[in-house]
């Protein structure tokens, strides 16, 4: 596991090759954070089995997914590229775990420096060939992750891909979970609502089913995304996109909750899209 490090925070991120028992088809093996750790809180992220176990299709931290949009030849066909993964043999479900498998694991060139680490990979793959850079930063006490994808090959290469943190879930009586910096809005459920300071907070707490509460929200963002995130040994933490979200759902069970802005995209051969997402502890 590689680490960056200062006086206040030390962010963990898996190693591509050594950490391979901990990844899967499902999540971005480059610049995958796995834990932030404060010098006086300790670890501030959480995951969906943590602390009591891990399996890659959960995962746990911040880590980021291409897997919804592989490049197939049909849809009928099993082999496909998983953008940040690799070669893959992939299953109608993307939650089957023992179906969904590695063939041929991308490789990265990885440049460490002391505020960052960049990993940079190639993918080829019929007529589809892709340059894809992820660089994680540390800041002060600012997380960045910064994401990079050129087409360099014959065809169009959709795009669709979201950060998943995980945040460990507040005590019992403080159910405020994000802030978003436009409205939304969302059909009634048992698991959420807007509470009148603009909070999406959590109902029938304590939650007990273990594969969560899932939320699909209604928007129409014209703006870069900015989310307040209630912490329970910080108070809350910032995060900002350099983006609008498309698809945007919010996910939580008993240990943890998420939000997940996507990002679709078509990028054309010869175009370069990049975009970042800053965590501020």
């Amino acid at each position: 596991m590689f680490a960056l490090k200062n006086s206040q925070l030390t962010v963990e991120i898996l190693d591509p090759v050594a950490d391979l028992g901990r990844l899967g088809t499902r999540y971005c093996t480059g610049g995958y954070i796995f834990q932030v750790q404060d010098a006086a809180c300790g670890p501030l992220l959480s995951g969906p089995t943590y602390p009591d176990a891990f399996n890659w299709f959960d995962g746990q931290g911040i880590p980021d997914a291409f897997n919804l949009s592989p490049l197939k030849t049909s849809e009928s066909e099993p082999e496909g590229l998983v953008l940040g993964v690799g070669l893959c043999r992939l299953a109608a479900d993307y939650r089957d775990v023992e179906a969904n498998t590695i063939e041929e694991l991308c490789r990265w060139n990885i440049a460490r420096g002391n505020t960052a680490i960049r990993f940079a990979t190639r993918h080829h793959f019929h007529d589809w060939a892709v340059e894809l850079e992820r660089t994680v930063s540390l800041l002060g006490r600012t997380v960045r992750s910064d994401t990079r994808v050129r087409n360099t090959g014959e065809r169009m290469v959709p795009l669709r891909w979201f950060p998943h943190p995980f945040f460990p879930q507040m005590p019992a009586g403080t159910d405020e979970l994000i802030k978003l910096n436009f409205p939304v809005g969302f059909s009634a459920g048992d698991a959420y609502r807007v509470a009148d300071n603009g909070f999406i907070t959590r109902r029938g707490w304590p939650w007990t089913d273990k594969d969560g509460c899932f939320q699909g929200l209604d928007h129409n963002a014209q703006t870069n995304l900015a989310v307040i995130q209630r912490h329970p040994q910080l108070g809350q933490v910032t995060a900002t996109c350099s983006y609008a979200p498309d698809f945007f759902p919010i996910w939580g069970n008993p240990f943890t909750f998420s939000w997940e802005p996507y990002l679709e995209r078509t990028v054309a051969p010869g175009q370069t899209l990049d975009w970042r997402i800053d965590y501020d502890f």
